[in-house]
This record gives structure tokens, C-alpha cells and sequence, in this order.
């Protein structure tokens, strides 16, 4: 506490900060009290001139004004990003029910990952009862038992089966990429994880974040397991197409 605060304390009955509190809770104060302001200033921030009540006010308010314009843009382009990422989501859709037979919608969804949702890498891993590790002859897919001890590095994110972003562990990504990769996205296709996962990489360490939201990638799941399923053998044996 500075030597005129302490002063101003034992003399007036009142504290600052119980001042600052009336005023805050009167904002109609210097209206009802207008000669007040012209005995009124204070230091300006570039140097020692005074400058009055108002012209601090005035210039706060720009400062504010200007922080505002500052998120509304964030907040515009935030909502451009979105309404193209909507966008490419139901394109792709289209294109999967679009499709003849499973392989053609793996490949059209390899493309549109690549294409579209602007994925540097991306792989499917799809769980096949007693399958060993088995990649496609394109790399995209691979076809894996759920059980097999390659996937335990993975464990903690099929356990919780939600979207989840972040860096990859060394054997995460011994297993899906044969390249680097500084962040991904893990995408469960269906309710928990039954049909597999979907793993989108990023060079770039802040791309996929953990702050980074995850609802567009539940949708994005939740498409492709529908697209999956419709090319499996129903309880008939037949293939739905």
C-alpha cells in the first residue's frame, strides 16, 4: 500500500476499494455530480500529461473496441472453417453410399480424407476375428483381431472409445504410419470402437491438439462405420449394398 493510500485510509472513513465498489455499483454517479469530472485526471500512459476522465474513457473504449473486432473475427472465421468442414463431411457422405462395394468405399474415403478434410495420413484399422496385422495392398486399411497384442498401445483409447487428439506413442504409430507424424486424431467407427478406428496424422505437432474440438470427428466416425456396415454380410449372408 503506497504512502497516500494509507493517508487517504486514516483520514476519510471510507476505504478506496470500498469507493471503487460504490462507483462500480453507481454508474450513474458522475451523471447526478458533473462538475466532479472537470477537477478530475490522470497521468496519461505515454508520458506525464494529464488528460481528462473523459478522453481516458474514449480511449479504453477504442481499446475495447477493438479487442471486440479482434474476436468477432476469430469467431467468423471459425465458423467458415466449420461450415467448409460441414460441408466436405456430407460431400463424403454422398460418395460412400455412392459406392458399389466396400473396397470402392475405402478408397473413395482415402481420397476424401486427403482431398477434402485436407488429412496428411490417415489409416483404418478394422477388426476381423482372428486376423493378424494385415495392411491393404493400398496401406489405408488394416485389418486386425480387436484382441491382438499389437493393439495394447492403443488399449486406453478403446476403452473410453471417444474421439481423442494428441501426439502418437511410438508403437501407435509403428502400427498404423510408415512415415512421421507429430499429432493425430483417433476416431472410433461405431459404438465402442466395435468395427475399429480411424487414425488421421499431421505433420504439424498443433494440429490436432488435445484442446482441439472432437464432435465433428464422432460425426465423421459415426459416417464411415455406416458406410462399413452397409457392404457386411447381413444375418442372411447377403451383403447389403
Amino acid at each position: 500500500m503506497s504512502q497516500h493510500e494509507r493517508s487517504t485510509e486514516e483520514t476519510w472513513p471510507f476505504t478506496e476499494a470500498e469507493i471503487a465498489s460504490y462507483l462500480h455499483e453507481t454508474p450513474d454517479f458522475f451523471e447526478r455530480h458533473p462538475a466532479l469530472l472537470l477537477h478530475m485526471s490522470m497521468p496519461h500512459a505515454a508520458g506525464s500529461a494529464a488528460v481528462s476522465l473523459v478522453e481516458r474513457q474514449v480511449s479504453m473504449l477504442r481499446q475495447r473496441n477493438a479487442e471486440l473486432k479482434r474476436q468477432l473475427r476469430e469467431l467468423v472465421s471459425i465458423a467458415e472453417d466449420n461450415d467448409a468442414l460441414v460441408t466436405n463431411i456430407i460431400r463424403l457422405g454422398v460418395s460412400l453410399i455412392r459406392a458399389p462395394d466396400t473396397d470402392t468405399r475405402l478408397a473413395r474415403l482415402k481420397s476424401s480424407l486427403r482431398k477434402d478434410l485436407s488429412a496428411e495420413h490417415a489409416a483404418l484399422v478394422l477388426f476381423e476375428p482372428g486376423a493378424e496385422p494385415a495392411a491393404s495392398p493400398s496401406g489405408f486399411a488394416l485389418r486386425i483381431d480387436r484382441d491382438h497384442a499389437a493393439l495394447e498401445p492403443f488399449s486406453a483409447f478403446l476403452r473410453t472409445a471417444r474421439p481423442r487428439c494428441g501426439p502418437l506413442t511410438t508403437d501407435q504409430r509403428k502400427l498404423v504410419f510408415r512415415v512421421s507424424v507429430e499429432s493425430a486424431a483417433l476416431v472410433p467407427l461405431g459404438a465402442g470402437a466395435r468395427l475399429g478406428f480411424l487414425v488421421i496424422g499431421s505433420k504439424d505437432p498443433d494440429y490436432f491438439n488435445p484442446a482441439k474440438r472432437t464432435d465433428y470427428l464422432g460425426r465423421l466416425g459415426d459416417l464411415v462405420a455406416a458406410a462399413i456396415e452397409s457392404g457386411q454380410p447381413d444375418s442372411d449372408g447377403h451383403r447389403e449394398t
